[in-house]
């Protein structure tokens, strides 16, 4: 014999994503989809001032180009496109 009880299993659901640095809600398309953008999760080492720290933050594109556009050095850029 099966017996069985009730549970509620509670899950998190991604509803809205904000660029952390302009504050803009990115877009979503007709099926939930949220528009790409930058996600950053980093836990930072021993020896830093953030050290055990855990940052987590999202950039819309712009906001993420005009990041890479500051860089001394430039990004490695790789395309999966072909020409």
């Amino acid at each position: 014999m099966k017996i069985f009880s009730d549970e509620i299993i509670t899950q998190k659901l991604l509803t809205d994503v904000k660029c952390n640095l302009c504050g803009k809600q990115l877009k979503k398309d007709d099926f939930g989809y949220i528009e790409d953008h930058l996600s950053v999760n980093k836990t930072w080492g021993y020896g830093q001032p953030s050290d055990g720290e855990t940052h987590d933050f999202d950039l819309c594109y712009d906001c993420y180009e005009d990041l890479i556009s500051r860089f001394k050095i430039p990004m490695q850029l790789t395309s999966l496109l072909k020409e």
